[in-house]
């Protein structure tokens, strides 16, 4: 259709739409073209043809009646914070985009003003009102809303004549998702799938757009897969980044020193396929420190192919850590350099950093000195063949080094450990659980993870050599981020005590905790059937270890300064040190400049924060993964230890698997329970009967979602099947209060949520 003469063309139509501040309706456009009586309705068209050819857009929340810019956004929305810089600077993305044809993403910056925003951070919603600012836009915040999902990962099915619907898998979601025709992005039933939340609602649930399929519930990653995308775990490196690090070479050794004639080796678990430290000891020679040892420490030298805001640095900095799962690993740093040029691998000249330390007989540390090195692994050894080879039962690997190689390990170990016992850390006894896979990706077996003195070797030379890069960095003047573990407090230390007592254990309570306080009771409650309770109630009443530029010391390692320097290839943390130890030794043109050293608190409490997400998500995945290994034991009675009592009911670990579960409140039909904050307990009512933090009792598996990873338990005898009828409906309302007498008030006590180790 073409415009009539006393009509302006198309062009001049989009260039008045563009100038505008918002949508604008076609009497507005008629008026400013001065378009009367039947012309109106050619314009009409007009407008009809420029939207379908997408030279200007619709605005969908006016029926489609008035017009914008094409991909315009409307004035006001709901946003997303999606990205906070270095500066704190916000930028925020549209909560919804209305189909395809509205083009990418747009970032938009927010404005931070009296109306709040400073606080805001990734995945926060606001509304805001838009405007046009350059090519793109700004977002002044009217109001900042409830916090809420805005994404959903779950599985995808259908229900006849009312859509799709997504089935979360976060346990904390207690509604399914609608998903509208046109929404499900491709899913088939069964799919697990990421999408977004939006803001309507359909058969009375919120409803969401599928944005990603992952795959099949029924694949073997889906359970890690589910942990990463839920946590917001990058996966996937930037092509920029795997180009950097598919172009690094081996280097000379150039001026670095030669430490290729000492046979160090490399001890790890028998799944590692990146090894960032090798170890070497021997008897020191010096006639003044008889019974002294000397030891080297090499840590692969990642700072020299992972530069300062390099793209490698920067997707290092965005993960923050490697995370494990039972079935695979999301490194920090590309494969091309944590599984080859930064890995220690035997016979392959490496340069490190690397650390010379001289202890005497009782393991306190002389000297040391850092240095830039070259070294060439002598042997690649896992934990349970050097233990053997120390107990003498050598395999061929080991066998094939020398005793002077070992032997000076186990030596300078000892000497370590006296001193260890001196400085009394903290000495906590928390079994681990390991899974183990077999190739069909199901858990073929579950067991304690074995601790060993050959563990126990590598950890006391680490923890050395964290503590001596420290102190290095400290007198040197140099920043540092800090490893600090802060003393606990003392509210919880009251707490604790309150607790202990109902034990008949006592704790004193002095200006300033020390972790030998601690270490006498536990010693007091070993071999009781109080250990259990004892531990676990002295492990939460700890403060969470974290980064910092600022020094407070190690409480648990009762150190008084420590940074983690020994794994560079799976911690950003470690990585920094590198570069501040370069800087101060001057080692180098690329250690720790100005402008990260200004960055260091950010990035601290950045790292952190994905320290945490790492260990939340590698939690949520053992626990679906044991939640699929017991789902075909349903009805089955297991041992179990009381871990956490809450008004929802017990926590329970079962013995023989490590697995954790819910025996809600619902399932105590025979009385009222009370939540005892003292005793840690729930305390019947009438009856008195008592579960108490760390007892042992025998729970039946009732109910198992591998969706979410949660078990449910009873008490054999107590189904809510046969007490519900012969005792009337199960008691699941707020415990029945004793009368108040008059002159009396009621004491609420503070109902505490379970906190996990």
């Amino acid at each position: 259709m073409s415009a009539p003469r006393d009509l302006p063309d198309k062009a001049a139509i989009k260039r008045f739409i563009e100038e505008q501040t918002g949508p604008v309706g076609r009497r507005e456009i008629a008026r400013a073209f001065g378009i009367k009586g039947a012309d109106r309705t050619e314009l009409r068209g007009i407008l009809k043809e420029l939207a379908e050819e997408g030279v200007i857009g619709r605005d969908r929340g006016r029926g489609g009646k008035h017009y914008t810019e094409s991909g315009a956004m409307p004035p006001v929305a709901v946003l997303r914070i999606a990205e906070v810089d270095d500066d704190a600077a916000l930028f925020a993305e549209p909560m919804r985009r209305e189909g395809e044809a509205d083009g990418p993403a747009r970032r938009i910056a927010v404005v931070v003003d009296r109306k709040g925003g400073g606080d805001l951070g990734i995945g926060d919603r606001i509304l805001a009102r838009l405007h046009k600012k350059g090519d793109g836009y700004e977002a002044s915040i009217i109001r900042v809303l409830p916090k809420g999902p805005d994404r959903v990962i779950g599985v995808y099915t259908e229900v006849p004549g009312q859509g799709g619907r997504i089935r979360p898998t976060d346990r904390r979601q207690k509604s399914d998702f609608a998903v509208e025709k046109g929404q499900h992005g491709g899913a088939k039933r069964g799919n697990l799938v990421v999408a977004d939340v939006l803001l309507g609602r359909r058969h009375g649930l919120p409803e969401a757009r599928v944005v990603e399929v992952l795959g099949d519930m029924d694949d073997r990653r889906a359970i890690s897969l589910i942990a990463i995308h839920g946590n917001d775990i990058p996966d996937v490196f930037p092509p920029e980044a795997e180009a950097e690090a598919e172009a690094a070479k081996p280097i000379a050794l150039g001026g670095r020193e030669d430490l290729r004639h000492l046979p160090l080796i490399t001890v790890d678990g028998a799944d590692a396929r990146d090894f960032d430290d090798a170890i070497w000891a021997a008897p020191d020679d010096d006639p003044k420190n008889r019974g002294g040892w000397q030891i080297i420490v090499a840590i692969a030298d990642v700072s020299h192919y992972v530069t300062y805001n390099s793209a490698l640095d920067r997707e290092a900095r965005k993960r923050g850590n490697s995370v494990y799962f039972p079935d695979l690993v999301v490194p920090m740093l590309p494969e091309a350099l944590s599984n080859n040029l930064c890995s220690l691998r035997p016979g392959e000249d490496r340069p490190v950093l690397a650390v010379t330390m001289r202890l005497d007989a009782k393991g306190r540390r002389l000297e040391h000195k850092f240095h830039r090195a070259m070294i060439r692994s002598a042997a690649r050894v896992i934990y349970e063949d050097l233990q053997a080879a120390h107990d003498g039962e050598p395999n061929d690997q080991t066998a094939a080094i020398p005793d002077d190689v070992i032997e000076p390990l186990y030596g300078a170990w000892n000497a370590l450990m006296r001193a260890r016992a001196e400085r009394q850390p903290l000495d906590l006894d928390l079994p681990e659980m390991k899974i183990t896979l077999g190739e069909d990706g199901q858990i073929a077996d579950v067991h304690p993870r074995q601790r060993l003195d050959a563990h126990r070797v590598i950890e006391e030379f680490m923890i050395e050599a964290n503590v001596a890069a420290a102190e290095t960095l400290e007198g040197q003047k140099m920043p540092c981020v800090y490893r600090v573990h802060d003393v606990p407090d003392r509210e919880k230390l009251l707490g604790l005590r309150e607790f202990l007592s109902t034990l008949n254990l006592s704790i004193t309570m002095g200006e300033r905790p020390r972790p030998e306080l601690f270490n006498r009771i536990l010693a007091k409650a070993k071999d009781t059937e109080q250990w259990e309770a004892v531990n676990q109630s002295i492990l939460r009443s700890q403060s969470q270890a974290r980064y910092d530029p600022e020094n407070i010391g190690h409480f648990g390692l009762s150190r008084s300064r420590y940074a983690h320097f020994t794994s560079p290839i799976r911690r950003y943390s470690d990585l920094l040190v590198h570069r501040a130890l370069i800087r101060g030794g001057g080692f180098g043109t690329d250690g720790l400049r100005d402008e990260e050293a200004e960055q260091l608190a950010a990035t601290s409490e950045h790292i952190s924060n994905t320290e945490r997400r790492a260990m939340v998500a590698e939690r949520e995945a053992n626990d679906r993964y044991m939640a699929a290994f017991m789902a075909e034991r349903a009805g089955a009675e297991f041992e179990a230890r009381i871990n956490g009592v809450t008004r929802a009911g017990l926590f329970l670990t079962l013995v023989e698997t490590g697995a954790d579960g819910l025996l809600p409140m619902r399932y105590l039909h025979d009385d009222y329970y009370q939540v005892d904050e003292a005793q840690k307990a729930l305390i019947g009512e009438r009856s008195g009967t008592r579960y108490r933090l760390g007892d042992s009792l025998t729970a039946r598996l009732v109910e198992v979602n591998t969706l979410t990873g949660g078990l449910i338990f009873e008490l054999p005898g107590e189904s809510a099947e046969t007490t519900e009828g012969a005792r009337g409906r199960p008691r699941i309302g707020k415990p029945r209060k004793p009368p108040v007498k008059r002159g009396q008030s009621r004491k609420h006590g503070k109902r505490k949520g379970r906190r996990r180790s």
